[in-house]
């Protein structure tokens, strides 16, 4: 058996070289040799049986001529003179080849194909051609130990020889053993062994007839073809009743390997191709595979034609099979597959050994490892890698158990790898990672590894070609960055339809092995097995989950130095990449997607859009199941500190970021500083609405954790920690500690129990918060009702919803109306927190209040309202503000500090009937500046009351009480003032003049009110005070202001006829006389006080005074009297 074996390896590499029969046409160089063949043929055809005439005939032939020719017997002569050329008639071989070489359409007659056929079982079974050989090749054995070595007579020589084939370098020698070669494979009854071993497989399976002579040589041919068909479905395990055996397969794989070098020893292949060849690979020359190679890369052209496509498809699946069927990579590769064990690496089964898959996956890792695999074999693989993805039916795996698949989703898309796409697509669209299918996808990506080369993926490589040109094109070709510039340059404009679908769906199994990006396993691979405990790069543990190695690398990537081990900087950079490039689709994160699965399909469903399925997550955080709640806040916390994970966000922000952040982008990795600056410049005009959506929805985010700010949870850790445990939200933590620091600073502490770099870390927080409503849920969830209402078709950000909820403050719900006075009240004591006044106050901040404190800002502001450099739209925000502060004392932080002690002991009822959420509408103000008027407050709170008394004069607006008494009078009597809009206290002039025509009592007793007040300070009464400016300076100048002392000097100034006023000021001064006169007839006396100021104001105080003497004497006179009268009877009680 063993010397039938080593016969039948000759017979197969020997059919090689028929082509080469060119040697021997016509003449012989070496006539003794020729006869030598001769009288050997002479003698196995007349060995041979005898069934036939023609083989009597050639009996006959041979004993009437001592040199016997094939050409000149009677059952070939007609068919020789038909289809050979002259000149090969002498030569018994070349007529042969000629014959077994016609084309399909050309027949022989049956005679003559039965006498080549015995002519041919007769020259390969007589051991004499050893003799032959022995000849031709004497050198040649002499040189080879081996077949030296070799016992003769039994067919081991020529088995020998064809073994170390490569090695002859004797031509005639080649050219013999080449010829027998090609005669021999003709007919795989012909082959050694062969018959016994695969007789019953060939019957079983109808593969062709075992009966000589009943075939001709083409059908033999294919009776192997079928043979190889049946192994490899087989190898598919496609249904059938009937399993080759070992013997003949092992048979079946030597036949297509010892062929694997000349396609002419592929019989089948050969008539197949033979036209293709001509088409495709015309000035290709045969031998060391170079056909086979050239007819693969036309495999899918158009006009190849389909049978030659199906040997095409069966020649690649046996190399599938058993790498040694390519002649090509079998030769390239010998060298490394020897150096690096691969023939005997015990993580791979003996019987296994010989796929190509495995060949592949042990010459990669070495190559990933960095070590030096030859270029020659390097290619081979390259053009073998390419072949699978092109042809998803190369691969056992998948035919088996993407079957269903393909039926269902791929039919009709075999060509250049689409059907693979197909396939890689359903898994995507599936997101589920456990099926067979989608395992046989994944080994098949890591066998051919496109990460490497994506000119390996076919179809990706025509998909992306015009990106590749315009985007790429600084990148070497083949280069593995070429797959990293395409994902930089997803969903931009130079990315087209196609190539972003086909490189999500590579990229989604990419994503599933760290290995497969072959930059990041270079990078990554010490630290893998140190962090990771990772193994070697085609050793894959089932019991790690697809991408575990990649989370495990990326948690440790954002490590501090205190927080234990770290990456490496190179492999950091390397992951931070990956980071940024997979985050614009979660199905590119397995973790995210196998924990999130129910949670997409339940929340998320209809976002398909580029990021929008991530960011619909962290939208429903809270709603999440724990798994998914973990993984996308474990994202979402490293967003946080490397915001260009979000490169969608950060593409969209390119013109912001170029404006006013390039400075921290280009230096800052994962600091947090880029986002705040984004913050920062959130409403410059280089913001486009798509970065501001995006920098406000990771604002948002944020408030859900306070891990998710990245600075704020680096200063704040500890404090939080110790301070405010179990609180998460971000606005809860801020809360809990400004609260905490606000309390240590009203008891002035020694040391704040909040430190110092998270007090500076909450300022920022705070003030972005104040930014837009819904950084602030709890003031958005109590008012998105009123928002709805009131503020439809406002737009959020720059506090505009909050600008709308505090003009419609009167309309709105109890419970928002209660969040929003609570809103001013903080920002009245902190007006950085008033982000509308600190922005459209901006510029005048900087120009008057550079040295102000920030609680001070709108003290600072209001002192320069009337600034002639003032800004109007500024002044405006800021009556907006004092409009405000006016409505109660509690939004005016330096009036309630000023008049701690005046509000209780004066406006006590009124403070009984307040509430903590409703303004007091001016009453307690109103009631301190009648205390005012009779000069009863302390000095601090008279300070404080003269300024909002001078300030209302201007504007009645800043008088609550005012506009709601008179809401009805003003328009009706005022309404040129109003239209007027100078804020020069024409408003109020004009209530004054028109006090007879006032209906509204409560609008009459707020005028009366005015009235008395400017009576106390000409300050605010500012008519009168512009019209008497001058003599007010002339006069009075000696007397300080306040107390109605200047108004005191004027009035009598006025009395007094040596003093000449100006007309203007005596004019506004007597009719002030006739108001206030007026004001005592109708006005009542609500106390003691305003009695006493009725009297000394009356023209008739004098008689009214003298009565009030004469009743005061009368009253003591009669005390006396009765005092006398008691002290005397209580004496004559005591004698008695």
């Amino acid at each position: 058996m063993a010397a039938c074996r080593r016969v039948q390896r000759v017979l197969l590499l020997m059919f090689l070289s028929s082509w080469i029969c060119c040697a021997y046409g016509g003449k012989s160089q070496n006539p003794d040799k020729d006869n030598v063949l001769d009288n050997v043929e002479r003698g196995k055809n007349q060995a041979g049986e005898g069934k036939a005439a023609a083989a009597d005939a050639a009996s006959a032939a041979i004993r009437r001529s001592g040199a016997w020719k094939l050409a000149e017997e009677a059952a070939c002569r007609e068919d020789v003179i038909r289809i050979c050329p002259k000149h090969s008639w002498n030569n018994n071989l070349a007529v042969l080849e000629c014959l077994q070489d016609r084309k399909d359409e050309t027949e022989i007659a049956g005679d003559c194909n039965h006498l080549l056929w015995n002519y041919k079982l007769n020259l390969t079974t007589d051991p004499k051609f050893e003799t032959v050989a022995s000849e031709v090749c004497k050198s040649t054995i002499s040189g080879i130990k081996e077949c030296a070595a070799e016992e003769r007579g039994k067919g081991y020589l020529v088995s020998c020889l064809v073994e170390h084939r490569s090695n002859i370098s004797e031509y005639q020698c080649s050219q013999y053993i080449t010829k027998m070669t090609s005669i021999i494979y003709s007919d795989y009854r012909l082959i050694c062994g062969f018959m016994d071993k695969c007789k019953d497989d060939i019957n079983t399976l109808h593969c062709g007839s075992v009966n000589t002579g009943e075939k001709d040589i083409h059908s033999q041919g294919e009776v192997i073809a079928c043979l190889e068909k049946g192994l490899v479905s087989e190898a598919e395990e496609q249904p059938g009743p009937f399993t080759i055996k070992d013997d003949c397969k092992k048979a079946i794989m030597r036949v297509a390997e010892l062929s694997s070098d000349d396609f002419h020893l592929d019989r089948h292949l050969y008539f197949a191709c033979r036209e293709d060849r001509e088409r495709f690979c015309e000035n290709t020359p045969a031998g060391e595979g170079k056909v086979y190679k050239c007819l693969f890369n036309h495999k899918f052209e158009e006009s190849m034609s389909d049978k030659c496509k199906d040997a095409l498809s069966t020649r690649q699946k046996l190399i599938a099979q058993d790498y040694k069927v390519s002649y090509t990579l079998a030769k390239a590769c010998k060298p490394d597959l020897r150096k690096y064990r691969c023939n005997m690496d015990a993580a791979m089964p003996r019987a296994r050994e010989a796929k190509l898959s495995y060949l592949l996956l042990c010459l990669e890792s070495a190559v990933h490892r960095g070590q030096t695999v030859s270029g020659e074999c390097q290619g081979e693989m390259l053009d073998y890698r390419r072949m699978l993805m092109e042809d998803y039916s190369l691969s056992p795996e998948i035919v088996l158990h993407c079957r269903g698949e393909i039926d269902n989703h791929c039919s009709g898309l075999h060509h250049k790898g689409r059907t693979l796409h197909c396939l890689m697509r359903v898994s995507r669209d599936k997101g589920i990672f456990e099926g067979h299918c989608q395992k046989a996808l994944q080994t098949l990506i890591q066998e051919t590894d496109p990460g490497a080369d994506y000119r390996i993926d076919r179809a990706l490589n025509e998909a992306c070609e015009s990106v590749i040109q315009t985007a790429c094109k600084h990148i070497r070709n083949g280069d593995p960055m070429i797959l990293s510039c395409l994902m930089e340059h997803l969903y931009t404009d130079k990315m087209v339809e196609a190539c972003e679908q086909r490189l999500l769906e590579l990229q989604y199994f990419i994503s599933r092995d760290w290995k497969l990006d072959p930059i990041l396993y270079k990078k990554c691979q010490n630290d893998a097995a140190r962090i990771c405990h990772t193994h070697g790069w085609n050793e894959t543990s089932e019991f790690m989950p697809p991408g575990a190695v990649f989370s495990c690398l990326y948690r440790h990537a954002y490590r501090t130095e205190m927080q234990g081990r770290r990456l490496s900087r190179d492999c950091k950079t390397e992951v931070q990449r990956i980071l940024h490039q997979r985050a614009v689709d979660v199905k590119l994160d397995p973790e995210l997607q196998q924990r999130c699965m129910t949670d997409l399909g339940k929340w998320c469903s209809e976002k398909s859009e580029a990021g929008q399925e991530l960011e619909c997550l962290q939208d429903h955080l809270e709603d999440l199941i724990p798994n998914c709640r973990d993984v996308v806040g474990n994202l979402t916390e490293l967003e946080s500190e490397d915001i260009q994970i979000e490169a969608l966000l950060i593409r969209a922000c390119e013109p912001v970021i170029q404006s006013y952040c390039h400075e921290v982008a280009d230096n800052q990795i994962d600091t947090g500083d880029l986002m705040d600056c984004l913050v920062a410049n959130k409403h410059q005009k280089e913001m486009n609405e798509k970065c501001a959506v995006g920098v406000t929805h990771f604002q948002l985010i944020q408030m859900k954790d306070f891990r998710f700010s990245y600075k704020f949870k680096m200063a704040c850790k500890e404090d939080v920690l110790k301070l405010c445990p179990n609180i998460k939200k971000k606005v809860d933590v801020v809360i809990c500690l400004s609260t905490t620091v606000r309390n240590d600073t009203l008891q002035e502490v020694k040391e704040q129990r909040v430190s110092l770099k998270c007090r500076k870390q909450l300022r920022v927080e705070e003030l972005e918060m104040s930014e837009d409503i819904r950084l602030e849920p709890d003031l958005y969830e109590s008012c998105r009702q009123d928002i709805k209402q009131h503020c439809q078709n406002v737009v959020f950000g720059n506090a505009q919803v909050i600008e709308c909820l505090k003009e419609n403050k009167k309309l709105l719900h109890p419970h928002c109306h209660q969040k929003v006075f609570k809103l001013q009240e903080t920002e009245m004591m902190d007006p950085e927190l008033d982000f509308q006044l600190m922005r459209v106050c901006k510029q005048m901040i900087r120009r008057f209040c550079t040295e102000t404190d920030s609680k001070s800002i709108l003290q600072c502001l209001k002192q320069n309202k009337n600034s002639e450099l003032m800004d109007p739209k500024c002044k405006q925000m800021i009556t907006k503000r004092q409009i405000t502060q006016n409505t109660d004392y509690r939004l005016n932080p330096v009036l309630r500090k000023s008049c701690k002690a005046d509000i209780p002991k004066f406006c006590q009822s009124i403070l009984n009937k307040a509430t903590d959420d409703n303004e007091l509408e001016g009453e307690v103000i109103s009631c301190l500046k009648l205390k005012y008027a009779d000069q009863r407050l302390s000095p601090d709170c008279e300070d404080q009351i003269r300024v909002i008394l001078q300030e209302s004069a201007l504007d009645y607006r800043l008088d609550p009480q005012l506009q709601l008494q008179c809401s009805d009078e003003i328009p009706r009597l005022c309404a040129e003032e109003v239209a007027a809009q100078e804020q020069t206290g024409q408003v109020e002039e004009c209530l004054k003049f028109n006090l007879l025509k006032i209906k509204h009592e409560g609008c009459k007793k707020e005028v009366l009110n005015i009235l008395k007040e400017s009576k106390a300070d000409i300050f605010v009464d500012p008519v009168l005070h512009t019209a008497c400016a001058l003599d007010i300076k002339h006069q009075c100048a000696a007397i300080p202001p306040g107390r109605g002392r200047q108004m005191s000097c004027l009035m009598e100034a006025l009395q007094d006829k040596r003093v000449r006023l100006q007309p203007e000021c005596k004019k506004r001064l007597q009719d002030r006389i006739d108001m206030w006169s007026f004001a005592a007839k109708v006005a009542p006396a609500e106390g003691f006080s305003d009695l006493a100021g009725q009297v000394f104001s009356s023209p008739a105080k004098t008689y009214i005074l003298s009565m009030l003497a004469m009743s005061v004497v009368l009253l003591f006179l009669m005390g006396l009297l009765c005092g006398r009268i008691t002290k005397r009877v209580t004496q004559e009680l005591k004698d008695r």
